[in-house]
Formats: structure tokens, sequence, C-alpha cells
């Protein structure tokens, strides 16, 4: 059955920025707020939806929405207290989790929650800090319990990290990831585990560049202008995975095993590269590798690759066009 009402208990940037992209999925939204704000309380909450109105706004700006819609979009959210919402919890479909990163105030979040939602209604943490193993440990039904993991902004980023627990059933991982795949965004699965995926690569990615910084490699704007074309934009088409696969693992062992020796252990291959050069299986050129290749589609596969490597360039400004007049150099 599809979920067209979820509430979002949390009426900071993350909670607003999760009810814009569930509006704009045409989902109907509640934003609970429970701090006791009270003489202040209706104050915020104009400015929570205030909010939401300027992401809707930012969309219209992109033309990804009519400005003659917007009414109707943003009439898909309201933001109550806690008791006001109490009787809108009973029906709602599934409930986004996004208090502050503190332990003690996602546990009374939880209690307060279970005790007004039905009783085989998802609850997804948005926490970016805590394993779902243990914010297990702080509701009384653990098995309806997952994370999801929104990017910023997560009105516009297509992108939903979903961490299941031992015991999370698995329809409460198939309920979330449906509605996020209805409204618009992509849901990806992972294994409980510190960082996720995203979090877990750029933390690596993100010191690396500090340190080059750090040891007058290079300057921040040229390290930046590096990363933005010449590895955002591969990446952009091909995961790391498949880039491996794509270039050859034996090209990404070898200047591990120099990096390796030049720069630290943090460059050792992973024990899995190193199987893969031992059983060839070193990519496209092997027919096998993260990735299986067919002989009679590798070519097909290679040109519509590069023709998505072509698009981003071209989308970024970045791609060259030849003309019959050079451009003249001065000197």
């Amino acid at each position: 059955m599809s979920i067209t009402s979820v509430a979002v208990v949390g009426a900071g940037r993350m909670g607003e920025g999760i009810a814009a992209a569930l509006a704009f999925g045409r989902v109907d939204v509640t934003i609970v707020d429970l701090r006791d704000r009270g003489d202040a309380a209706l104050d915020y909450h104009l400015r929570t939806l205030d909010a939401v109105r300027r992401a809707f706004e930012m969309k219209v700006a992109l033309r990804l929405l009519d400005e003659a819609d917007l009414p109707e979009v943003l009439g898909r959210v309201r933001v109550l207290d806690r008791h006001a919402a109490e009787p809108v919890m009973a029906e709602v479909g599934l409930v986004f989790e996004a208090v502050p990163e503190i332990l003690e105030v996602k546990r009374e979040a939880f209690s307060w929650i279970e005790s007004v939602v039905a009783t085989d209604c998802p609850i997804a943490s948005t926490t970016s800090s805590f394993l779902v193993d243990r914010l297990a440990e702080c509701v009384d039904r653990p098995e309806r319990l997952l994370n999801a993991h929104w990017l910023n902004p997560a009105d516009l980023m297509p992108l939903v990290e979903l961490s299941a627990s031992s015991v999370t059933a698995p329809a409460v991982v198939d309920a979330t990831r449906d509605l996020l795949t209805a409204v618009g965004k992509q849901p990806v699965v992972c294994a409980a585990s510190p960082g996720y995926i995203v979090p877990r690569l750029q933390a690596l990615v993100m010191n690396e560049a500090a340190r080059m910084v750090e040891e007058g490699v290079a300057s921040a704007e040229d390290i930046d202008h590096a990363v933005r074309i010449g590895f955002g934009s591969r990446f952009a088409v091909l995961g790391l995975l498949e880039f491996i696969d794509w270039g050859g693992c034996d090209i990404l062992f070898h200047a591990s095993n120099y990096l390796r020796t030049e720069l630290g252990e943090r460059y050792a291959p992973a024990a899995v590269v190193e199987e893969h050069m031992a059983s060839q299986r070193r990519g496209v050129t092997d027919g096998a590798g993260f990735y299986t290749f067919d002989p009679d589609t590798v070519d097909a596969y290679r040109a519509q690759r590069t023709a998505d490597f072509a698009a981003v360039l071209g989308a970024t400004g970045n791609l060259r066009h030849y003309t019959a007049q050079p451009t003249p150099i001065e000197v």
C-alpha cells in the first residue's frame, strides 16, 4: 500500500528539507515540533513554513516547479506542536525522526513517537552519528526502526542511504525505500557501519585534500579546481568501483603500492584489489572485476559511458569544441 501521509519529528533544518522533498513528491507532511516554545511557538512554526517555502521558490527559479503550483505544494506541509500532532500521528504511514544528535533527546523522541503511532508504523531516524543498532536499544519495537541518512540539501540531493539493524523487518526497509523512490529519491541500502557510504568515502578524500594544502602540494583553489574537473566529473558517471574496472585494477594496484611507499599505509591496496589481481579479474580487459562485462556489448558500454562523460563536461561548461580558427596565444 502506498504511503500518502508522513510525519517528520523535528523542526530544524533537516526536518524542513525532508518535508520539502516529500511534499514536492506529492506526500502530505506534518512537521512535529517537540520543543515547548511557549508564546514563541506560532512565530517559530511560521518561520519553519517560510523556510520550506523558500526551498520551493528555489525550485521555481530552477524551473523545476511552476509558480502556479507553489500554493498546492506548500499546502501539503503543516507544522504542529506535539499535542496538536497526536491525533495526526495515529494516521501517518511512516515517521522520520530528525531531532538533534543527542542520544537522550532521540530516546525521548522515540518514546513519544511510539506512544502515538500505529504499532506497525515504520520509524526512520535521520541520524548521521548513531548506528541503527545503538538506536534500536532506545525503542520498544526495534523491528520497525531503521536509519535513513539524507544528504544536504535534503530537498534537492537525490541520494538517501538506508541502514537496517539485524532485527529490522524487511517490510520496513521495503516501505521506506518505496516511499523514497516514489518521491523521486534514489535510496541505497548499506549495513550498520560507521559513516554509511558517502560520508565514509568523503571523509578520506577531504582529509587527504587538507593534507595536500598542509604539505604545500598545491593551493586550495587548484586542488578544488582539479577535483571539480578531473575527479567529480568522472565519478558523476562511473562509480568508484566501476572506475576501477574501467581503468583496470592493475593500475590501482601498482599506484597504491607506490603511494604506500611514499605516503604511508593509508594507501595500501585493499585485500579485494589484491585478490582481483591474483585471479585475473582486472575489469573490462578481463571481462570481470567488481562487475562482469559481456564481450558482445562492451564496446557499446564504453561508447555510452564516454557520451555520458561528455554530457557532464558539457553541462559544466568544460567540454572543448573544435574550431577552424585557433585561439591566438599572446606572448
